[in-house]
């Protein structure tokens, strides 16, 4: 198998599987325990907190950790918005997010909160402008996502901060796509609130974090024994922290290295494509884009039918097709793409593990794949 769904999920990196073996076999220690089998379990959690802030430019004491950028997403909309319910019911968005923070808005909505939903322009990015038009005094908190996962497409974070922090308003972004692929500074962003999964970044699944800026505060989503600073109960679990500690360190080590491979492999790929098949069109920005990331369109195909026959490949559509009928995913659609453009989007991404061997090879056999539609 060739596999080109690193936006999807990566493999744990060996280095994170290295680190974590003795957590799973010995130190099996309560973090919350005052003896020495405990007490090395807290050090562990600690030091992996003191990774991941190294990753942000945070400190450790401003970091959540939790089981996945679902559960960070969820904390931020619903704990905002009912923490701060008496100063203002009113949380701003855009039309590109992620489900994880889509859904939840649309829950709120139905509790009585008011969502505005932004638009964005054909390359998938969001207008500051367009932000800043839909404050009101009753704004709560603003949610960007960071990079898109089907596009890559980066939005001008510390611009909305900026606007943000003008107004005196809350600003949360979902960074599970940028976190380990490119540089991401909190301050330099402007945010008060950052969500990022594992394993978008060599960690397993099951393990994200959630950065609070110091002086932010949110109704837990879960109560209990008041671990994570009482911001999130639950017993430690020691062993995927130790992971996301681990696999932060990694990423900060590699971040130029991986960023030049990523960007490299996804350029090559980009123009095998375009050597047979003249009329593909990128879907996303040329430019303010993850650097693993490929979306693009064969106009007149399927996505679904490329990929269908290729079972050795793993790889992502845009478009979902029942019969005659299309349904593009709701970030094409939000882009203005068209039907016919995006029932034949794909998306290819790659990451550190990729070869060029199987770039160039992947793009064969898409090659092949449309001769035989054709």
């Amino acid at each position: 198998m060739i596999y080109l769904d690193y936006n999807a999920t990566t493999p744990i990196a060996p280095e994170v599987v290295a680190g974590i073996k003795k957590y799973i076999a010995e130190e099996f220690g309560n973090p919350s325990s005052t003896y020495a089998l405990g007490q090395r379990a807290h050090t562990a959690v600690a030091q992996a907190r003191q990774q991941v802030a190294g990753l942000l430019g945070c400190q450790p004491q401003e970091l959540v950790f939790l089981s996945c950028a679902s559960e960070a997403n969820n904390t931020v909309l619903k704990g905002v918005a009912h923490h701060l319910r008496a100063k203002g019911n009113h949380l701003i968005t855009t039309q590109i997010e992620h489900p994880a923070i889509l859904n939840p808005c649309l829950f709120l909505l139905e509790q009585g909160f008011d969502v505005s939903f932004v638009r964005v322009d054909g390359r998938g990015q969001v207008d500051p402008d367009d932000i800043r038009r839909e404050l009101t005094a009753k704004t709560v908190l603003i949610s960007v996502i960071h990079a898109n996962n089907e596009t890559g497409a980066i939005q001008p974070l510390a611009e909305i901060g900026a606007l943000a922090r003008e107004a005196g308003i809350w600003f949360h972004t979902d960074a599970a796509q940028s976190v380990g692929k490119i540089p991401i500074q909190v301050n330099e962003l402007r945010v008060d609130f950052l969500t990022l999964a594992g394993h978008k970044f060599y960690a397993p699944k099951g393990i994200g974090a959630l950065y609070v800026r110091t002086g932010c505060e949110f109704t837990p989503l879960i109560h209990g024994g008041g671990q994570e600073g009482g911001r999130r109960s639950g017993t430690e679990n020691v062993i995927f922290d130790v992971a996301l500690g681990l696999a932060a360190e990694l990423a900060q080590e590699r971040l130029e290295q991986d960023r030049t491979h990523l960007k490299a492999l996804r350029d090559r790929l980009h123009q095998r494509l375009q050597e047979f098949y003249p009329e593909l069109i990128l879907n996303g920005p040329e430019q303010d884009r993850l650097p693993n990331t490929l979306n693009v369109s064969f106009p007149g195909l399927s996505g679904v039918e490329i990929l269908a026959g290729l079972p050795e490949l793993a790889a992502s559509t845009g478009a979902a097709c029942h019969g005659p009928e299309v349904k593009l995913s709701h970030v094409l659609a939000a882009m203005g793409i068209s039907r016919a453009v995006g029932r034949g989007a794909v998306r290819l991404s790659v990451g550190r593990y990729t070869t060029e061997a199987e770039v160039d090879q992947a793009a064969a056999m898409i090659a092949q794949r449309i001769r035989e539609l054709r």
